[in-house]
């Protein structure tokens, strides 16, 4: 099934990306291999297991499923081979980010409205499944979670569930996959282009 073949891609894209993302963190925090390898994999494996605990969908597939572990080691141990390279480049970590954030909302979305979630439910967990793992990232390097500042983040993840509801009932499950990976990827890059961010309360203290 095509929709199938859509979700597999989508899911490697974003373990490599989240785990690249992940591995770079590690890289700006000066840790060595194996801190690389631990950001690296939680930060392309977290979200997905937190999202198929909440739904009851156990063991979760990123426990169990050797081919997408194998591949987040991989991509955190090439990130540390070719470090020097990507790290010439400021705030690249952002950009793998992007893209991971874009591929784990559609699926985390699709997951949850083929489970008969309800629409809040379906943006609840396309941002748990797209920002679950950055949130563990954050926290292993001793940093406040992305999701908790001000940039748009979950906020894009979210907005990505709903309009993946829209998308499917409009053009198909297909269409809605690939422009739900497509748009919350653009609007996280918007966001950092142009510095958009969530209103944040004055401390005046």
């Amino acid at each position: 099934m095509i929709a199938d073949a859509i979700i597999e891609v989508l899911n490697y894209i974003g373990i490599i990306a989240f785990a690249v993302s992940g591995a770079l963190k590690a890289g700006e925090k000066g840790m060595d291999l194996l801190g690389f390898i631990v950001l690296g994999f939680s930060t392309a494996l977290a979200g997905g297991i937190i999202r198929d605990v909440l739904l009851g969908r156990l063991p979760p597939v990123n426990i169990t499923s050797v081919p997408y572990q194998l591949t987040a080691v991989a991509a955190a141990i090439a990130t540390f081979v070719f470090y020097d390279k990507v790290s010439r480049h400021r705030d690249v970590v952002l950009y793998p980010d992007a893209v991971g954030l874009g591929a784990f909302a559609a699926i985390g979305a699709d997951v949850a409205f083929r489970s008969g979630l309800n629409p809040l439910a379906v943006m609840a967990m396309a941002a748990v499944t797209a920002a679950g793992g950055g949130v563990v990232r954050d926290v292993l390097a001793a940093e406040i979670p992305l999701v908790l500042r001000r940039e748009v983040y979950a906020t894009a993840a979210a907005v990505g569930g709903g309009l993946y509801m829209i998308l499917y009932y409009m053009f198909g499950r297909e269409t809605a996959l690939l422009g739900t990976a497509a748009i919350v990827a653009a609007l996280r890059l918007a966001s950092l282009h142009y510095g958009w961010e969530l209103p944040k309360v004055k401390n005046t203290a």
